[in-house]
């Protein structure tokens, strides 16, 4: 096992979810309960034509990016937001920094799909002069990262993990890797996705994954209830600062959480289900906690993968009950906001440190009570007020990909 890693704080926050632009219209809505899915006109005529959509129309969107918008894909804009967002809340200004110590790391899943069904129908329609020239940097993925390298001047190292739905927690710890082996002084770390396309909610939906609740979207979202049959489709992004705690205190930065503990696993066995006992999952867990060198009973609250697919949320309660026993305090904000896909975990995660920050927990949406078969302490209804002081954010993602964060208060 190799030893423990310094603390590294958290020192600044940006989000662009389905709740609008900002923390805290994201927090807000959180702590409302309320799921965000609507119909949706892109999906029209599908099995499941409903989403829940980031609320700027591309005009706003490009308007709120400014001039070199005309280049960039949805998750990149995405992206651009949520890190400036990021780097203001953490009191810095890239003028001020030493660019080659910056580091970008921002996952993405699945790129520019909607990019991907536009320039396929011109190509079909029209012949090849008629796609576009940008069409490529629109929908890799790893563009998100560079664009917001380019938008911030960051020259340090710049990655993009494809980890699907874990994509932004592995972001985060291998952000947090880069600054503890001194590879970089700040990190701005996250992940992005804008998929809500045909072609992907078609697929999603004929693997069984999509909740079918047409008659009312805004039920669909319903993690660990009983009668939960699947994900909404969700767009966003979510951006930490991070720096190490010493480097933050220097500058007289108060953090809003510190990171003290990563662990990543694979399952190695199916590529999109979990095996039985979530065995992976239960190893990123252990290696989280033993990180920060934290015992399970110190964890106060969990902040769940909680999908509302039947054999996520078994698998999911199963290993929440096995290793943490004591009945912490449970949230999952996918009710809230859909599955935003390789944008969840960091999401999450910056949702996580405003829980401890707030010492409020988000209820569960859609959900009365756990399943009769779950052991779990769901916050449901209305927020509880908590003293958290260690919290897990969990994130699991089709390959097998386990990303536990462990996040504690300053």
């Amino acid at each position: 096992m190799r030893p423990a890693p310094s603390p590294v704080a958290v020192t600044g926050l940006g989000l662009l979810t389905p709740a609008g632009e900002g923390a805290e219209a994201a927090w807000r809505a959180v702590l409302a309960g309320r799921c965000l899915a609507a119909r949706d006109p892109v999906l029209t005529g599908l099995p499941v034509d409903f989403s829940c959509r980031v609320p700027l129309d591309d005009k706003e969107l490009d308007r709120r990016v400014g001039r070199k918008s005309w280049r960039m894909g949805r998750p990149a804009k995405f992206a651009v937001l949520a890190a400036r967002e990021a780097v203001h809340d953490a009191g810095l200004t890239p003028a001020d920094w030493d660019s080659t110590r910056v580091a970008v790391v921002i996952g993405c899943g699945m790129g520019g799909l909607e990019e991907v069904e536009a320039q396929h129908l011109r190509l079909e329609q029209h012949g090849a002069h008629q796609v576009s020239a940008l069409a490529i940097p629109k929908i890799i993925p790893n563009l998100a990262a560079g664009e917001v390298a380019i938008d911030l001047d960051a020259r340090g190292i710049s990655l993009a993990p494809a980890t699907a739905c874990a994509s932004g927690a592995t972001a985060i710890a291998t952000a947090r890797d880069l600054l503890s082996t001194g590879l970089c002084d700040i990190a701005v770390a996250g992940g992005t996705e804008a998929a809500v396309s045909r072609l992907a909610t078609a697929g999603f939906w004929r693997m069984g994954a999509l909740s079918e609740r047409t008659h009312a979207p805004a039920e669909a979202s319903r993690p660990f209830a009983a009668d939960r049959d699947g994900f909404v489709m969700a767009e966003g992004a979510g951006v930490l600062v991070l720096e190490r705690a010493a480097d933050a205190a220097a500058r007289g930065a108060r953090p809003r959480s510190l990171l003290t503990g990563c662990g990543s696993s694979t399952d190695a066995h199916h590529p999109t289900a979990p095996p039985e006992g979530a065995t992976g999952a239960e190893a990123a867990l252990h290696a989280a906690l033993a990180e920060a060198g934290i015992s399970p009973y110190d964890v106060d609250h969990v902040n769940a993968h909680g999908t509302s697919t039947p054999l996520n949320d078994t698998t999911e309660a199963a290993l929440i009950s096995r290793v943490l026993p004591h009945r912490p305090s449970i949230t999952a904000p996918k009710g809230v906001l859909g599955h935003t896909l390789g944008a969840a975990g960091a999401i999450e995660a910056a949702l996580t440190v405003l829980t401890i920050q707030h010492r409020r927990i988000p209820p569960i949406a859609n959900l009365q009570a756990p399943a009769p078969e779950f052991d779990l302490d769901c916050v449901t209804k209305q927020p509880r007020t908590q003293d958290i002081h260690a919290a897990l954010s969990h994130s699991f993602g089709f390959g097998g990909h386990n990303v536990v964060l462990t996040l504690q208060r300053p």
